[in-house]
């Protein structure tokens, strides 16, 4: 059995390093959501409020990411502990690829706009 014991600790391990990666994922929305919403308006000039759309949206979808962390590292700590597999929501993720593809296409426009 230690070859099972050391399976299940790699895998609880990589499950720590995949909820730290959802964090940093999320402090990197954050900077972004700053740097959209502050930074850009001031070296643009013209109107701030897309601009500041645009960094909300940038730090919802952080809060998103932080808040899937916690849940997803919880949700496979149960499914190892049962040892089954749990993989992520179809739902869940076409939801962050929808909104992720929406604030792409926000920033674009922001980007066209100052042209």
């Amino acid at each position: 059995m230690p070859e099972a014991e050391d399976a299940t600790r790699r895998t609880r391990l990589a499950n720590e390093r995949t909820y730290l990666a959802w964090w940093r994922t999320g402090l990197t929305a954050f900077a972004v959501g700053i740097g959209a919403g502050k930074v850009a308006p001031e070296l643009a000039g013209g109107p701030a409020w897309p601009y500041v759309v645009v960094g909300v949206g940038y730090s919802l979808i952080g809060i998103g990411f932080v808040g899937y962390g916690l849940y997803r590292l919880r949700a496979v700590e149960s499914a190892i502990e049962r040892g089954e597999y749990l993989a992520p929501g179809d739902r869940l993720v076409a939801l962050a690829t929808a909104f992720g593809v929406l604030l792409g296409l926000l920033t674009i426009a922001l980007l066209v706009y100052q042209s």
